[in-house]
């Protein structure tokens, strides 16, 4: 059956963490790294967290800063006391405004890609209750048809009941569903148990071996999804 619908995950895929702010509030506690060392290092450090065993034994917050360590750990920088301090500077503004608050160029071009096929977009996001705000601030609510908090719907991926919940919100059958991800074992096994096909946004080509199809960019996604139909 045809694609109609697509998930799209919001951190890694269509905002990513503002690492000119995570660099900033490193070098306030003696930090010295650059925010293109971290946006370099982070692929590599999210892969590492990308494990099911990782994934079975924590939540998304508990891994969220767990990755951030990860991606000091990949760029070289030791940790700290200042890496700690820094961290929970960064975890406070999290709080209130959300740290993944930058867009990449290709975003609103992709959906509006993908908008001009004629699918229904809706954001489907482990978040903590700031996502509406963020994407209110970035102006890309008007570019989606839904959006979903796991801290405001009181599920979060990978587990299929909140990928049902999203179905049934916004009326959509999952054997026309398609939800884009950048973690395997949240994204693509939460998606595929709820039935849906699972697409893994692998910028870094860290995944050679996945067994589901794989983007390196958004730009990809329309002519990829034009094929799964």
């Amino acid at each position: 059956m045809p694609i109609q619908t697509v998930f799209l995950d919001a951190g890694g895929v269509l905002v990513n963490p503002n690492w000119v702010r995570v660099s900033a509030a490193l070098a306030e506690h003696g930090v010295a790294v650059s925010a293109a060392a971290l946006a370099g290092a982070e692929p590599r450090a999210k892969k590492r967290l990308d494990t099911g065993e990782t994934i079975q034994a924590t939540n998304d917050a508990q891994r969220g800063w767990t990755y951030f360590n990860l991606v000091l750990n990949e760029a070289g920088v030791p940790l700290s006391a200042g890496t700690d301090a820094a961290l929970a500077q960064l975890h406070a503004y999290h709080r209130e405004f959300n740290v993944w608050e930058t867009m990449p160029d290709e975003v609103r071009p992709a959906l509006a890609a993908l908008r001009a096929r004629g699918f229904r977009l809706a954001v489907v996001s482990n978040a903590n209750g700031t996502l509406h705000r963020l994407f209110a601030r970035l102006a890309l609510t008007e570019l989606v048809d839904a959006i979903f908090d796991s801290c405001d719907e009181g599920f979060e991926k990978p587990d299929p009941r909140y990928f049902q919940h999203v179905l049934d919100r916004v009326g959509a059958d999952p054997a026309t569903t398609a939800h884009v991800g950048d973690l395997f074992h949240v994204d693509v096994v939460g998606a595929r148990n709820a039935g849906i096909t699972p697409v893994l946004l692998d910028v870094a080509d860290l995944y050679p071996d996945a067994d589901c199809p794989r983007v390196r960019s958004l730009a990809e996604l329309a002519e990829l999804l034009v094929v799964l139909t």
